[in-house]
């Protein structure tokens, strides 16, 4: 299990909530840069990517992070190659990925209350695997990805989506993020964010 502290959840003043998933509702981020080391590797591109650059641009989707690291490093790496790549080597990785307690404890007091979403960066068979190996796709009455939406964040796009499927106004959803592109996303899209700090992890 994987705690992040002490971080206050407001008892109210919103009619629903907005999860990120990765780093955010579940600690799978160092999941996801060993299987981008992996993936980058496997076509010749091993040890471009740094762990802080990673997480600064974490909730982005996979092709628009190597369409930059094409420019930054002058390279001609396949987008849709390097996707499939991560995400098989994430897959092989998802049994190390479990729940950020204190998310996942707001979460549960919450459901059947208020609406509920999950509004990830990352594919919709990846968010959908992560959310059933934990047992909690049904606290969420909607899943957004980045395959729905035509601009990953920081674009406004996925939380506006999210709040429409909900039924709720952009102005009285609060969203939980961890990482820059995804509370730059939140805030555009008028939401209230809270920032979920990198998780420790906890032995019991």
């Amino acid at each position: 299990m994987s705690s992040i502290g002490l971080v206050e959840f407001p008892k109210g003043g919103f009619e629903a909530v907005i999860f990120d998933c990765d780093g955010t509702l579940v600690d799978s981020m160092p999941a996801h840069f060993d299987a981008w080391c992996e993936a980058l590797a496997t076509f010749g591109a091993g040890g471009i990517f740094k762990e802080d650059v990673f997480f600064a641009m974490g909730g982005r989707p996979t092709r628009d992070i190597v369409k930059d690291l094409n420019v930054e490093y002058d390279l001609k790496l396949d987008p849709d190659a390097i996707a499939l790549a991560k995400r098989e080597a994430y897959l092989k990785k998802l049994a190390n990925v479990e729940f950020i307690e204190e998310v996942a404890e707001f979460a549960q007091s919450l459901r059947g209350k208020i609406p509920m979403a999950v509004a990830s960066g990352g594919s919709r068979y990846v968010v959908e695997k992560t959310l059933s190996l934990l047992g909690c796709s049904d606290w969420f009455d909607e899943v957004v990805t980045a395959d729905d939406v035509t601009n990953g964040k920081p674009a406004p796009d996925i939380f506006l989506k999210a709040s429409q499927l909900l039924g709720v106004e952009p102005g009285k959803c609060l969203v939980l993020e961890d990482a820059p592109p995804g509370v730059i996303a939140a805030q555009a899209a008028g939401m209230s964010v809270i920032t979920i700090p990198m998780p420790l992890v906890v032995t019991r």
